[in-house]
């Protein structure tokens, strides 16, 4: 009896219910993505949500969890509009790289209020960083071009007898255009996003924190260039099958873990295994 009291007392928490609601969220969020078949945007929640759930334990216990009637009812105005358009979803959707930070939003008011939202500014970031469409950045800067010309390098100098013509790399009988989705663009903005979680959770200097970001945009492009390398070849040589797996299957999230992992052996040598030395971030 006294142990289902305290837990029917740990629930009065709000922190609890806090944590079910964005639970909740997450999950929804998560389903509907790995449902609209879309990998870049799955892989990139994915490694978010995790950094922003990260930085939300490490100060769990120093949070004010204090709000006004109105800023609640702002909260839980947002959080429903985002559970309506969540059960109009049935594909891809755009909504789907915003509702992160729309829900983050709606979360930090619920808790703390409008006074208390800056408490979340950094998990507010890192989520912030699904709502940027890859495609965007494209209208800006073309990086097609370049991507290609780091292909046909790399699979010249492997012996392969490519030619290149523009954004088209021709092996064989067959042509691989470097269209949008195989640029990077989104790949570089994972480990971008990573790259900020790892500076605002580790001490760095100035000079570490060039290398990480630089590391990052660096390890995406040429890890994606290998992989436009890989699905040139195979387009030639193995046909259209197993193209598509390493361009919208599994191989695709294959080459983002490997992006990340060697993006983490270099945040290791460079910034963690330091780290006692550092002096603090800001410094």
């Amino acid at each position: 009896m006294n142990s289902l009291m305290d837990s029917l007392k740990l629930w009065e928490s709000p922190k609890y219910w806090l944590l079910a609601i964005a639970t909740g969220l997450i999950a929804i969020h998560l389903t509907l993505t790995w449902r609209s078949n879309n990998v870049d945007v799955l892989g990139t929640s994915l490694l978010f949500w995790g950094a922003g759930a990260i930085l939300m334990w490490e100060k769990k216990d120093s949070l004010d969890l204090e709000t006004e009637l109105v800023s609640t009812l702002a909260g839980i105005s947002i959080l429903a509009l985002v559970l309506l358009k969540s059960l109009s979803i049935s594909g891809y959707d755009i909504f789907l790289r915003f509702s992160p930070l729309i829900s983050g939003l709606g979360l930090g008011l619920l808790a703390s209020g409008f006074k208390g939202l800056k408490q979340y500014w950094q998990e507010l970031l890192i989520v912030g960083f699904i709502a940027i469409p890859p495609g965007l950045i494209l209208k800006f800067i073309d990086v097609a071009p370049v991507t290609a010309r780091f292909s046909h390098f790399m699979l010249h100098y492997l012996g392969v007898n490519v030619t290149r013509q523009g954004v088209h790399l021709i092996v064989a009988n067959s042509s691989l255009e470097v269209a949008s989705g195989c640029t990077g663009v989104g790949a570089i903005l994972q480990l971008l996003g990573l790259a900020m979680l790892v500076l605002l959770m580790f001490p760095t200097n100035l000079r570490q924190k060039i290398l990480v970001l630089l590391s990052a945009t660096v390890v995406a492009f040429v890890v994606n260039g290998a992989r436009v390398a890989l699905m040139t070849y195979l387009l030639a040589f193995y046909g259209q099958k197993a193209f598509e797996y390493w361009h919208y299957g599994d191989g695709s999230l294959i080459f983002s873990m490997i992006a990340v992992a060697i993006f983490g052996l270099f945040c290791w040598f460079t910034v963690l295994r330091d780290e006692p030395k550092n002096s603090p971030s800001g410094e």
